[in-house]
């Protein structure tokens, strides 16, 4: 007789696993333990074989049939229904494993080899995030140009018309390592290179005129914030160095015997070591540093958790507390203020400035000579 719903529930385990008939191969497995498995028996090439549909309740009596029926139905075909889902799987798996979002991780994975600064992944990752929120979990392959625009359009109609750039670009960067690894054929961002708003591009403000730097140096003097705030700006104008090398700046960087403050790879934007020549108001600064801050790694730690370097606003809230708004210089802004009076003055060679500016040359090889050849050029420059 067929199984029923009633019968099957009234079917209890036993010492030993036994079957239960339905009808057509069908027949449910009743294990020491209780459970109830729908198994489907079957000969294909003169074999005899086993196909597992699931457990009863969550598979259903009809359920079942249903998934017996459409075995039978390969095996018309001549089809083995084993290995039929066996193929299922694997594309299911290939899917899931070639998704955006694996693709995108493996990506980054990529990117941390390559040495890339922890600021630079925390973007990338931000990005990626995006991106995984809405086609993360499709298979790379899959998503066409439209969806991408979709997402982008999103951040556009915000406004946000930088970030839609840099989104599309690290997509796009996805999509090429996929290529590189045989799991796509295209990149799809391509299509979409003009299809977006592009930002105005706004040069970081920056003090290029004598008068306004000389406005600028006397209010420093004047300046009633911390005394290693002070110092710390005057330190950005001498290195000509990004404020976050200034800001994420460790005592065990600057040899002062030898006038030198050395920066590894890791810690510049372009991931090349740099060397900054320390003229005698550096050190003189330094040294007065060193009675405020010697204590701690940092030349400056942040007031509210003392094992992190102060935090990367902290430079352009002093400005602003001076009177300089951000439309007249930001902290960023004191490397085109050095470049600026360092090539008006014609007494230096460009390129020894680019250097000392840690400007990255389009030439690598010539870029490493550099860094030799201009060396005791920039040590006058410096104390210029």
């Amino acid at each position: 007789m067929p199984l029923t719903d009633a019968k099957i529930r009234a079917l209890k385990p036993k010492a030993k696993p036994y079957k239960v008939s339905d009808y057509d191969s069908l027949f449910i497995l009743v294990t020491a333990k209780g459970s109830k498995l729908w198994k489907f028996k079957y000969r294909f090439n003169k074999k005899e074989n086993r196909l597992s549909f699931g457990k009863f309740p969550y598979v259903t009596l009809k359920q079942a049939r249903q998934l017996r029926d459409d075995a039978r139905s390969l095996l018309e075909q001549g089809i083995d229904p084993s290995q039929e889902r066996k193929k299922d799987q694997n594309e299911a798996k290939a899917q899931s494993e070639h998704s955006f979002a694996n693709i995108a991780a493996k990506y980054r994975d990529k990117l941390v080899k390559e040495g890339k600064s922890a600021e630079t992944l925390k973007k990338k990752d931000w990005f990626i995030k995006m991106a995984n929120a809405d086609f993360g979990n499709q298979p790379i392959h899959e998503i066409s140009a439209q969806t991408i625009l979709t997402t982008l359009r999103k951040r556009e109609e915000k406004g946000h018309y930088e970030t839609v750039g840099r989104l599309r670009s690290t997509i796009g960067a996805i999509f090429r390592y996929a290529i590189a690894s045989g799991i796509a054929e295209n990149d799809p961002t391509y299509a979409l290179k003009d299809a977006t708003i592009k930002p105005t591009v706004k040069h970081r403000a920056a003090i290029t005129d004598k008068p306004t730097l000389k406005r600028y140096l006397k209010a420093l003097e004047v300046y009633h914030g911390k005394p290693e705030t002070c110092i710390a700006l005057k330190l950005l104008m001498l290195f000509a160095s990004r404020p976050g090398e200034i800001r994420k700046a460790k005592w065990h960087e600057f040899d002062i015997e030898n006038k030198v403050w050395s920066l590894d790879a890791e810690r510049m934007k372009m991931r090349r070591p740099h060397h900054v020549p320390l003229c005698q108001e550096a050190l003189n600064l330094l040294l007065e540093l060193k009675e405020i801050t010697g204590w701690s790694e940092w030349l400056f730690p942040s007031q509210s958790n003392s094992k992190k370097p102060i935090s990367d606003s902290t430079l352009n809230q002093a400005l602003r507390r001076i009177g300089f708004g951000p439309e007249i210089v930001v902290a960023h802004g004191f490397r085109a203020t050095f470049s600026t009076f360092a090539n008006e003055s014609g007494l230096w060679n460009p390129d020894a400035i680019e250097a000392y500016c840690a400007r990255q040359d389009r030439n690598v090889v010539r870029g490493i000579y550099n860094r030799s050849l201009y060396w005791e050029e920039r040590v006058k420059i410096a104390d210029w």
